[in-house]
C-alpha cells in the first residue's frame, strides 16, 4: 500500500461511528492538522500511530470534543438517543450536550487520571455524577468491571487507596473505570507507556479480551488506541491509521502496514520498538 492509498471516505453510512472531514487545526503559527479525513465504523478496533508531533493527541481531543477545529468537522453517534443519530460536535451550544455524548464513551488516559481516594471512589465518580447512581448501586458494577480486568473485587480492595497500586494495577483500574460506563466507544491514549514489559503484555491482552468480549455480547463496542507500541499492534492486528505531517498517510490493515515500502512508514515501523521504552 503506497502513500496515496489513504483515500478520503465516501459518505456517512449506518455503520459510521465517527466521521472526521477535512479537519484542520492551527496553534498560532504551528499547523498540526492539515485536512484529516477519517471514518471509524461501529465495532472496529483502530490504532492511530505516527511520530511525535504528527497530531495524534490533537485529533483525539477533537473527537472527544475537547478542541474545536479551525475548519472541517467531526461527526459522532449520539447513543443517548434511541435512533443513535450522527451529530456534528461543532453545533453543540453547551457542555451538557457534550456530556450526553460522553456518558456512552470510556476514556483511558495515558497517565490514568486516577484521583486520590479509594478504588471504589474512582469507579463511582462518573457513575454518580453523570448517571446519578447512589454509591450502593455502584458496588455491584465495580465488582463486575474489576473482575473483568483481572483485579480483586472484594470489599478490602474496593476500599484500597489507589496510591498503593502498582503501575499495571493502576492501568487496569483505569480500564475498569472506563468499562463501568458500558461504553459504545472506548479510547486508549498510549495505554502501555511507562509500563514494564510484563505489565504491557497484560494490558495488550486486556484490550484484546475487552474488545472481543464486548463484540461477542453484541454491544459492538468501538475501540480506538493511540499508540507507539509495536508489540501491541502485532498482538491485536488492528486497522492502522498513520498520521504524518497533519494528514492521514496510511489507512489499512496491520499486515499491509508492516509490509509497506513507503519511505515514511518503513523507518517508522522499524524504529517502533525504540519508541516504546518501558520504564
Amino acid at each position: 500500500m503506497d502513500l496515496k492509498s489513504a483515500a478520503r471516505p465516501s459518505t456517512v453510512s449506518e455503520q459510521t461511528e465517527i466521521w472526521v472531514e477535512s479537519l484542520c487545526k492551527n496553534f498560532g503559527d504551528n499547523t498540526v492538522l492539515r485536512g484529516v479525513d477519517l471514518e471509524i465504523r461501529r465495532g472496529e478496533l483502530i490504532a492511530i500511530v505516527g511520530g511525535s508531533g504528527c497530531g495524534k493527541t490533537v485529533l483525539l481531543n477533537h473527537i472527544l470534543g475537547l478542541l474545536q477545529g479551525d475548519s472541517g468537522r467531526v461527526l459522532v453517534r449520539d447513543h443517548a438517543q434511541p435512533d443513535t443519530p450522527i451529530v456534528d460536535l461543532s453545533t453543540f451550544e453547551d457542555q451538557l450536550e457534550l456530556d450526553r455524548i460522553h456518558t456512552h464513551w470510556g476514556v483511558v488516559f495515558q497517565r490514568n487520571a486516577l484521583f486520590s481516594g479509594t478504588v471504589l471512589d474512582n469507579i463511582g465518580l462518573f457513575l454518580c455524577e453523570v448517571k446519578n447512581y447512589e454509591i450502593e448501586d455502584v458496588k455491584p458494577i465495580a465488582k463486575s468491571v474489576l473482575s473483568a480486568v483481572g483485579l480483586p473485587s472484594d470489599e478490602e480492595f474496593l476500599n484500597l487507596d489507589v496510591d498503593s497500586l502498582s503501575g499495571g494495577m493502576a492501568k487496569r483500574l483505569a480500564v475498569s473505570r472506563a468499562l463501568s460506563m458500558n461504553p459504545a466507544v472506548i479510547f486508549y491514549d498510549e495505554p502501555t507507556t511507562g509500563l514494564d514489559p510484563t505489565s504491557a503484555n497484560q494490558i495488550h491482552e486486556l484490550i484484546s479480551s475487552t474488545h472481543l468480549n464486548q463484540t461477542r455480547s453484541q454491544t459492538n463496542t468501538t475501540t480506538i488506541i493511540i499508540t507507539h507500541d509495536k508489540d501491541l499492534l502485532i498482538r491485536l492486528s488492528p486497522r492502522i491509521i498513520m498520521l504524518h505531517e497533519g494528514r492521514v498517510l496510511f489507512d489499512g490493515s496491520f499486515e499491509q502496514f508492516g509490509h509497506s515500502k513507503s519511505p515514511v512508514i518503513r523507518p517508522y515501523f522499524e524504529l517502533m520498538p525504540i519508541l516504546h521504552n518501558p520504564a
